[in-house]
């Protein structure tokens, strides 16, 4: 943490509560590197989060936050957004949390393309309530609740928050820190619905039911298995099987939901502006 990033840490309330090894902390600190290369205001910057280890970010950040219900993140930052166009809103939440429980929020939520950067610490479990599957955990891995491997298939959430109206999309893991911080950056200058997936290490339940013997083992993984999307387009689908591909995967423009919505509010009112495609 370099001195001028401590404002953004409640530093009283740190060392943080994540297990040795985890990577939510890198995330966090990424997150916070963004924030101050996008010159984000920091007290009109507004962080919410749900329920699961990534919620605890909140505690630890030195800016108006919200700690919410599973799953209901999103449903929070979007009532917030609307009441107060003017904030920057920035969503983080775990795999659970996002793509389960929460998973008809996040679909509408890059269905509407509003305003809002979505964070997802994908450690691929349910790290804070004893290591279940999550949505996110691969088929064949082990879980507590698939001691025999894990039968369902996980979803892309990239693929789907794309196919789903998202106007900026990308992924990286803990191990490509760097990139990670310029991908969030990039996420939170872009006006529209903002999505970052990171793979995230949970070496506590996830690693070593999975035949990691550490942490580090789990980011040699992430080296090992990564690939950047303009590598990956000139790969045919068997190759890009089992693959991580980082980097930006989409962007593109389309009306964004608060201005669409307040251009509703001045029609209603009188104040000219038309009805445009509603």
């Amino acid at each position: 943490m370099l001195k001028r990033h401590e404002r953004y840490f409640r530093i009283g309330l740190l060392p943080h509560i994540w297990c040795p090894g985890c990577g939510h902390g890198v995330i966090t600190n990424a997150l916070v590197w963004a924030i101050d290369a996008a010159r984000l205001d920091q007290d009109r910057t507004v962080i919410v989060s749900g329920i699961g280890c990534s919620s605890r970010a909140t505690g630890y950040l030195n800016f108006d936050t919200l700690h919410t219900t599973h799953g209901r993140a999103l449903a929070f930052a979007t009532g917030l957004k609307l009441a107060r166009p003017e904030l920057s809103v920035v969503v983080i939440a775990g795999d659970g949390d996002l793509a389960a429980i929460g998973g008809n929020h996040l679909i509408h939520a890059a269905r509407r393309n509003i305003d809002i950067t979505t964070v997802c610490y994908n450690n691929s479990i349910y790290g804070m309530t004893g290591g279940q599957c999550s949505p996110l955990t691969p088929a064949g891995r082990v879980a507590s609740t698939a001691p025999y491997g894990n039968v369902d298939r996980a979803f892309d959430m990239c693929e789907l928050v794309k196919a789903a109206g998202a106007t900026y999309v990308a992924r990286s893991t803990t191990y490509h820190a760097r990139q990670l911080v310029r991908l969030l950056t990039s996420a939170l200058r872009h006006r529209g619905f903002a999505f970052v997936e990171v793979a995230s290490p949970c070496p506590t339940y996830y690693g070593r039911q999975n035949g990691f013997k550490s942490a580090v083992d789990m980011l040699e993984f992430y080296r090992q298995q990564s690939v950047s999307a303009e590598v990956a387009a000139g790969m045919s689908a068997a190759e890009r099987a089992g693959r991580l591909i980082i980097g930006e995967l989409h962007r593109s423009d389309a009306p964004e939901f608060v201005s669409e919505y307040e251009r509703l509010r001045a029609t209603a009112r009188g104040e000219g502006g038309g009805h445009g495609s509603l």
